[in-house]
């Protein structure tokens, strides 16, 4: 294989493999490691750079983990723009006492279970403790965003899986120099002298990074176009400059300075978080691809049972032994700490710290450390092993203790017009999760007395975006009578939702196209069906229309639904036997079939004609324009 096609072929599998995972469910590392591996049988990169340097097999080492260490860096910084201080109202006590009782006993638990279970020296099986410490955003991400637990364990494991990377990591160095390398016990005062000088110089590092870029993107010194690709050269220059200055304090410096941008109030991150969420993907991808294929399988069968009893005790004992005792006395209930004692994969960052430490150590001559080949394949072991457990049983645990909906086909509406709240109504007497969004208070108020789960809130405003209890909700609809409002609200909340599942209904029949019309970028999947708008609706109601749940069976089949109601029907959406919701849109319309119930807008006595809702939609453009000014219109939002 040429070493053009694989460079091509790195980033190719990654996003394939990213796509399955996304159709299957599958955990997207899981499946990234198995094509890696898969890829490993053919070529492996070491092999390339070898040739193409005549022979120098340390070559590919040499340049592979420069490029990884950079990598981990953007996916950390990354992670850090995640991280709001708000969440730490609910999830700090509980994340400060992980990251740092919790790392010390799961430190503790790893080394003495790899020492026994591996027969392995108390050094290396520090070393390996150490390592085992991180989780990593790069796996506990993806799986947070398919199981979806209640926002409290989710910003939990969020906090956990970011700021414990560099944690690990920097605990490993302190091993690996301290006590692996002096083939002795550790100097305290040695190894707190290094603790304090790498926490100072990452700290100082990303604060002042922060600093100023802060003031350059405030004083616009720096055009926006440039402002990604600003922030991300940045963060590299940092993360190289702070680990020359103390070793993988570059980990603590992006981190920190990420969560400096995303918690700053004077300019607007979301371009550059645009950024780097798409180069997180890729740079994942390529990262497990590449590493994966870097990996024997003849190696890891080769530990064989001792490798697979470290597995079950990491799994079964460490991690929950951790996580139970550094909780005692924290607002998190019992189920809660269940699960996240049920959740700690391994990801990225072990890999790479492994792979660094295990080449460092054959490049000494003079160190004999029985064991020290198998450290990176162990942790490949353990990746894979914890990926494909936590993987598989996080969603089964989280809906077992009753943290996650059993399906995320709910609806977040905004909006609380009478026909909204007859449609959540519906929805809600389906055993549909939603919650509605609405300005007005009278009518949050009605929505509310209905049991309607309702928030009196701006959804524009992004704090309250950020405040949403959104469990089980995976839909958005925009539903006031204000196009331009409802395409602004699916705008800001696009990040949040996949875009097939942002809906927009239009108030006006739209007889006027060219400039006047909105751009088709900013409006969501038009709602049900061709010429149904805001407007139509309201007259149906005012009219007498009442919203409908029919089952339809062999006996009565949409067919006779459809000639019984004709036109005087709006069929809004349909529920199967097993409750998964499918919403009918322009771009696809429904074909209900037995067994399914609709639901739909009908009446029996006559409406407004579709002449007559025109003049009604250019009757009320003019209003609808400027909101503040109708007493309707102020409270839509």
């Amino acid at each position: 294989m040429d070493f053009l096609l694989y460079l091509a072929l790195v980033p190719a599998l990654g996003v394939t493999a990213q796509w399955l995972a996304w159709r299957t469910g599958f955990p997207s590392i899981l499946v990234l490691l198995l094509f890696g591996v898969c890829l490993g049988w053919f070529v492996q990169p070491d092999a390339f750079l070898a040739d193409l340097t005549d022979g120098d097999h340390s070559a590919g080492p040499n340049l592979l983990f420069p490029l990884v260490a950079l990598s981990v860096g953007v996916i950390m910084f990354e992670g850090g723009l995640t991280l709001k201080l708000g969440e730490l109202r609910e999830s700090g006590s509980a994340s400060l006492r992980l990251v740092t009782i919790g790392a010390l006993l799961s430190f503790v638990g790893n080394t003495i279970a790899a020492h026994y279970l591996l027969h392995w020296g108390w050094q290396l099986s520090a070393l390996l403790g150490a390592i085992l410490v991180v989780t990593g955003p790069t796996v506990i991400g993806p799986l947070l965003r398919q199981v979806r637990p209640s926002r409290r364990v989710a910003s939990t494991l969020k906090w956990e899986g970011i700021v414990i990377d560099p944690i690990g990591a920097v605990l490993a160095v302190l091993v690996y120099e301290e006590v692996l390398l002096q083939h002795a016990s550790p100097e305290w005062t040695s190894v707190l002298k290094s603790l304090t000088w790498t926490l100072t110089v990452g700290l100082v590092l990303g604060c002042v990074g922060g600093a100023v870029l802060t003031q350059a993107l405030r004083r616009f010194w720096v055009p926006d176009h440039l402002h990604g690709v600003a922030a991300l050269t940045l963060s590299l220059l940092l993360f190289a400059i702070s680990n020359e200055l103390a070793h993988e304090s570059g980990l603590i410096t992006v981190t920190v300075l990420g969560i400096w941008l995303t918690n700053q109030k004077h300019f607007n991150i979301e371009h550059i978080v645009e950024l780097k969420e798409n180069l997180r993907t890729l740079l994942i991808g390529c990262l497990f691809i590449v590493l994966g294929s870097r990996v024997d399988l003849a190696d890891i069968g080769a530990i064989g049972l001792p490798g697979l009893a470290l597995l079950l005790a990491l799994v079964l004992v460490v991690r929950p032994l951790s996580v139970y005792l550094s909780l005692l006395g924290s607002p998190l209930n019992y189920r809660e700490r269940t699960f996240i004692a049920g959740l700690a994969p391994r990801g990225i960052v072990a890999a790479a710290v492994s792979s660094v430490f295990a080449l460092g150590m054959e490049s000494r001559s003079d160190l004999v450390i029985p064991g020290s080949s198998q450290l990176a394949t162990v942790t490949f072991l353990v990746i894979i092993g914890t990926v494909t457990v936590y993987g598989i049983a996080a969603g089964p645990l989280a809906r077992f203790l009753k943290l996650a909906e059993e399906a995320s086909h709910g609806i977040l509406i905004v909006g609380a017009d009478p026909w909204v709240r007859e449609f959540a109504g519906e929805l809600h007497n389906a055993k549909i999760p939603l919650l509605l969004v609405d300005t007005n208070y009278n009518k949050v108020s009605q929505a509310r007395m209905a049991g309607i789960r309702a928030e009196c809130a701006n959804i524009l405003n992004e704090h309250v975006r950020d405040e949403l209890d959104l469990t089980g909700i995976s839909r958005f609809m925009a539903l006031t009578p204000n196009d331009e409002v409802n395409s602004l609200a699916l705008r800001e909340c696009r990040h949040r939702f996949d875009s097939s599942r942002l809906y927009q209904l239009t108030f006006k029949t739209k007889v006027t196209p060219g400039r006047r019309e909105l751009t088709k970028s900013l409006v969501g999947r038009e709602l049900f069906g061709k010429g149904v708008t805001y407007s139509r609706l309201r007259d149906m109601h005012d009219a007498g229309a009442v919203m409908k749940s029919t089952k339809l069976s062999a006996e009565f089949t949409y067919e006779k639904f459809t000639a019984k109601y004709g036109e005087q029907a709006i069929v809004m959406c349909s529920i199967d036997g097993e409750g998964l919701l499918k919403i009918n849109t322009i771009d696809d319309p429904l074909v209900p079939v037995a067994g399914q119930t609709i639901l739909a807008f009908v009446t029996v006595s006559p409406i407004p004609s579709q002449h007559a809702s025109q003049e009604n939609d250019s009757s009320h453009e003019a209003a609808d324009h400027d909101l503040s000014e109708t007493d309707e219109t102020d409270t839509h939002v």
